[in-house]
């Protein structure tokens, strides 16, 4: 609990994934992507479960072994890569309920972000609950490097703006914030009525570019095995 509310802090990971196929069982240091999550939520203290969401049998021996509870199997209609998040929830939430457990709120973490640790879970909550909100959802920083882009011709040549041309200096380019899906947080009340965690008053939990990778793609694992294999993860784990 906290602040005497249920948490809920529900895992999405189907098994399915093409871009970088079982990422999120994947490993690094010998420890399944899907486990550094897990780990994060059991530090963190606060949730009343922690469950994951999945159609494998495996993946559900997996979460198991690391100290997630999966007491349902996704069914294969919502398991697919169209599926939409906000459908995931709403059958966890609706499963859950059919096992006796209600909760005030809803973390939704994806395995894919291993960077995002304790510290974040337990502040993003703080976050809620001081601005009040309805929705926080974390976000990071990003830089618009449009300055720098180039048309593509017909004939497979690039055109370079012409100097006589005004152009953009790097700093003057305006840089703002991004959604990182590391961690959607919302009471489940406003979730029910709304399906989204942007209807009503949304705040961001602000985190840094290397605790926000999300891991889609070749590359990003292989930046966050660099970063996992140094320590960065544990080293500001405090919570």
């Amino acid at each position: 609990m906290y602040l005497d509310k249920r948490f809920l802090a529900l895992i999405p990971a189907r098994s399915g994934s093409k871009g970088l196929p079982h990422k999120n069982i994947k490993e690094i240091n010998h420890k399944p992507l899907l486990a550094y999550t897990i780990e994060a939520c059991k530090m963190a203290g606060f949730f009343d479960d922690i469950i994951v969401s999945t159609d494998s049998e495996l993946y559900r021996e997996i979460a198991l072994y690391w100290g997630a509870s999966v007491p349902f199997l996704r069914p294969a209609e919502l398991s697919k890569d169209n599926t939409a998040t906000m459908d995931v929830i709403s059958h966890a939430l609706e499963e859950m309920t059919t096992l006796g457990k209600t909760y005030d709120y809803i973390m939704l973490l994806q395995p894919t972000s291993p960077l995002r640790n304790a510290r974040h879970l337990k502040e993003s909550a703080a976050r809620l609950f001081e601005s009040q909100a309805d929705s926080v959802v974390s976000v990071c920083p990003f830089d618009c490097n449009c300055y720098l882009s180039v048309q593509l011709m017909d004939s497979g040549e690039i055109l370079i703006p012409s100097q006589h041309e005004k152009q953009i200096r790097r700093q003057d380019v305006s840089s703002g914030y991004r959604l990182n899906g590391a961690i959607y947080l919302t009471s489940v009340p406003f979730f029910l009525k709304y399906r989204n965690f942007y209807a009503g008053v949304t705040y961001p939990y602000f985190m840094d570019p290397l605790h926000s990778i999300d891991i889609d793609e070749e590359y990003q694992f292989y930046i966050a095995q660099l970063l996992l294999n140094d320590g960065f993860r544990d080293t500001s784990d405090e919570v």
